[in-house]
């Protein structure tokens, strides 16, 4: 068993956590994600039996958390885009951990710098695709509609959504890859997304609350009628063995409404799979 934190340095993976919860509209806190991931980790075995794999065998290192403008959402913004792109001007792969799911939409700017043809899978029980919310274009609930329009619409594909307006699935429907969980299992819209963007470069956003509250209660905005943590990982090994994962975030971790820290210890294993499978 081993911590992420202090994780071997100079390594071609990086892990950071990227601390901003500026934008959460309901229940904040996912800031305190990474420390409560780093924190179960020294639990959380090395082996992995679904990649026959340990993080023995990875280079990786913990690079702490990104720099922020306290209270400041665009200058913040534009802070972990360029630490971001610092990070992978040394040639890493970055595992970003959040955060809202706000952090996305600078990460994906920092990686299309290197990727042109980045294509993003999104996890998530929410659309995420509204043009502004209370008020303002930069949200957690904008930033796949930012994160299209930077990138393309029919660069993102949408799987597990199950909570949003009309006009976001109306709108999903029509320009993204949209797989909605009242139409789509997990792993067989996972298996139809890997046919889509096979010869692509991905970055894959997972939003915990793609999972029901069941398996993870620690979250922002929990939305009943998820899938399970075991259809969860099929469809991240779906795409860790068949496509280039170049890049991923994992976000609205919120461990205070979570005493159980099984929400963190999910975070966690997650980490690991995608260190192995983003190693390989």
């Amino acid at each position: 068993m081993a911590t992420l934190l202090g994780a071997r340095e100079n390594g071609l993976l990086a892990v950071w956590g990227v601390p901003m919860d500026f934008t959460a509209s309901w229940r904040p806190g996912s800031r305190f994600a990474f420390d409560a991931i780093r924190l179960v980790s020294t639990s959380l075995e090395l082996y992995s039996p679904y990649f026959d794999r340990s993080l023995e065998d990875v280079s990786y290192e913990d690079a702490g958390d990104a720099e922020l403008l306290w209270g400041d959402v665009q200058g913040s913004l534009d802070l972990i885009k360029e630490q971001a792109e610092k990070i992978m001007e040394k040639e890493k792969k970055l595992i970003s951990v959040g955060g809202d799911h706000l952090v996305t939409y600078p990460l994906v700017q920092a990686t299309k710098k290197f990727y042109p043809d980045l294509a993003v899978i999104h996890f998530d029980a929410h659309t995420d695709l509204r043009q502004s919310f209370l008020g303002s274009k930069f949200s957690h609930a904008t930033v796949l509609r930012m994160v299209a329009d930077e990138i393309g619409s029919k660069s993102v594909a949408q799987i597990g959504i199950r909570s949003g307006v009309l006009e976001e699935f109306k709108w999903g429907t029509e320009n993204t890859h949209f797989f909605p969980d009242h139409k789509w299992d997990l792993v067989p819209a996972t298996a139809e997304v890997i046919k889509i963007f096979k010869s692509r470069p991905v970055y894959i956003t997972l939003d915990i609350d793609v999972l029901d509250p069941a398996y993870a209660p620690g979250t922002g905005t929990p939305e009943p009628g998820g899938c399970t943590s075991k259809e969860l990982f099929q469809a991240l090994h779906l795409i860790l063995e068949n496509l280039n994962v170049i890049g991923t975030d994992i976000v609205e971790i919120a461990p205070d409404y979570d005493p159980s820290e099984r929400t963190a210890f999910m975070g966690a294993k997650i980490i690991r799979e995608m260190l192995l499978g983003m190693s390989k």
